[in-house]
């Protein structure tokens, strides 16, 4: 993450529209809210909207589901996955770290108020910090606090060890009322049902057909662009999506099959179907601990067989760039990361490559089926959940290619969402297609697939990460050593070094990108992200939702 230790006020006021947030300074007055109304929409099903929980903890409630909790609760910073990688202060109006990142000062916004009109406090932050350490179950992120203090008018965070790589997860906790949360006698099961937040909104209604709120006139960043935000659920993507065509819905995030066709081209001149594409890569996933992906050279060759080109035009529609280097390492968002070593090699399908590695580690062919050195037959099964339609393509692709290219008898199987879950955390697995890490640096994407810490933790036989069990002590330590360390050179020295060891181990297979993927329309507002001005995502439930509000403006003017 390339950030800055010390992050000012100015950053938010660049950010956000000049009405939003220059008047909002010690002195300044809040606007009145604008008119208008945008559609949200998920594609979850009713069942989310059955039980009112605006608890921000929560991760499967009504509120983070939908994502309206984005628009009640803030956080201290916004911290931008895509474009330069900025990070936006928000209710802090300067946050600085240390030089090995174990301690945050945060200077909170003055004239700030909660939306029962009671002032927002450095006190709000110490107490929901506290929460934090005291409750595990609401450590989300893993901060592991080691204390929380003022300092006079600051607030000071201190951690057990480095959170360098995890710095957006130290700032985009969501901030709450003392005065109302220290009344709550389990802050992770608690529904909130009186959501009292600084965010530009209040909840205006809730009930089985959706969620409607309505825009702050006393909001602390001014002006609120859009007057009422509808949040509906619908049954699947293909509901969704007829919604968005429709023009019942505004702005979603789906996966949608050849979106120029089915989406963009329904209304050319205001429809927008945007990818950002994040340092977040799909890869298979693969079980170290077992044939044969327990042989790297059948990882190798798999790995050259593999045709990503394929798979981004036909599993993920061009939604977003071709998966290149040999690093796993999106482009161009994480050029400037690849290591000297791999900045000009790329993937390329290579099968007599792939043939020789093989042969030269003792397997053979009998009438075209892949033998492995003891003798057997190579077999073994994909799975992704049914109904993920570019994920079961994307494996269908995968096993097609190792089948015509190696002989391996490669099967595909497409399990319910909860045993595909149960499955990767239990080991229960040959392959499957899986999303990897995401964050502003590909320690992320590393962490995900090569740390051994996560085996230690493991319990009752589940892990949490790395569910293909790949361990390897030398890298484990250089995922640690980045992490802690305290300055760029260590960083960029240990993160060229363990990307030798994904290139050459192979310990997971990189198919292709996953951007975040959004769906809007300029019919009603402008001001939205966008290739040409990556701000944010356009993804309704990140907390850079709120940040994309404010930055809205009436089409036309």
């Amino acid at each position: 993450m390339r950030l800055t230790k010390t992050l000012l006020v100015v950053s938010a006021i660049a950010a956000l529209s000049a009405v939003a947030l220059t008047g909002c300074s010690s002195g300044s007055t809040a606007g009145a809210s604008g008119g208008g109304s945008l559609t949200i929409a998920k594609p979850d099903g009713a069942a989310i909207l059955s039980t009112q929980t605006n608890n921000p903890f929560i991760s499967t409630g009504s509120g983070m589901s939908l994502g309206y909790d984005r628009m009640i609760y803030e956080p201290l910073a916004i911290v931008n996955p895509v474009g330069k990688n900025e990070t936006t202060p928000w209710l802090a109006s300067k946050v600085e770290w240390n030089a090995d990142y174990t301690q945050l000062t945060v200077t909170p916004r003055a004239d700030v108020k909660w939306s029962d009109g009671k002032p927002f406090t450095a006190d709000d932050i110490v107490f929901t910090y506290t929460m934090i350490k005291n409750t595990p179950a609401l450590d989300l992120g893993g901060l592991k606090l080691a204390d929380v203090k003022k300092d006079g008018g600051n607030v000071v965070l201190s951690f057990s060890e480095s959170k360098f790589v995890k710095q957006g997860d130290v700032l985009q906790v969501t901030i709450v009322p003392e005065h109302q949360w220290k009344g709550i006698s389990d802050p992770s099961k608690d529904p909130v049902k009186d959501a009292v937040g600084t965010g530009p909104y209040t909840i205006k209604s809730f009930s089985s057909q959706g969620v409607v709120l309505k825009a702050r006139t006393d909001y602390w960043g001014g002006k609120v662009p859009v007057g009422q935000l509808k949040y509906l659920e619908y049954n699947d993507n293909t509901g969704l999506l007829r919604a968005l065509q429709s023009k019942e819905a505004d702005w979603a995030q789906i996966f949608i099959t050849d979106y120029q066709k089915n989406y963009v081209d329904k209304d050319p001149k205001h429809n927008v179907f945007w990818g950002a594409n994040v340092l977040s890569p799909d890869m298979v996933l693969v079980n170290t601990t077992k044939a044969p992906f327990n042989d790297v050279a059948f990882r190798k060759a798999v790995n050259m067989v593999v045709d990503r080109k394929a798979h981004a035009e036909k599993a993920r529609s061009n939604a977003g760039p071709e998966l290149t280097s040999v690093t796993g390492i999106p482009q161009p968002t994480g050029d400037q990361y690849i290591a000297p070593e791999y900045k000009d090699k790329t993937f390329s399908v290579d099968v007599d490559g792939a043939k020789k590695v093989l042969t030269d580690a003792g397997y053979t062919w009998k009438d075209g089926a892949l033998i492995d050195p003891s003798g057997n037959p190579v077999s073994f099964t994909l799975q992704d959940p049914q109904g993920w339609n570019d994920y079961v393509t994307g494996i269908q692709l995968v096993a097609t290619q190792i089948k015509s290219t190696l002989g391996a008898d490669a099967k595909v199987a497409t399990p319910d969402a909860d045993t595909w879950f149960t499955n990767m955390a239990t080991g229960n697995f040959d392959a499957a297609l899986h999303w990897s890490g995401s964050g502003s640096n590909p320690w992320h994407i590393y962490d995900d697939v090569m740390n051994g810490a996560y085996l230690e933790q493991a319990a009752d036989g589940k892990v949490s990460d790395n569910f293909g069990r790949y361990n390897n002590p030398e890298a484990t330590a250089l995922l640690k050593q980045y992490a802690q360390a305290s300055d760029d050179a260590t960083r960029t020295e240990a993160l060229n070094k363990i990307q030798k060891i994904f290139v050459e181990d192979v310990p997971a297979i990189p198919i292709g990108t996953h951007p975040q993927l959004g769906e809007y329309n300029t019919r009603t507002f402008t001001g939205w992200p966008s290739e040409k001005d990556q701000y944010a995502t356009a993804d309704p439930t990140q907390p850079s939702a709120v940040q994309v509000i404010m930055n809205l403006k009436p089409a036309g003017k």
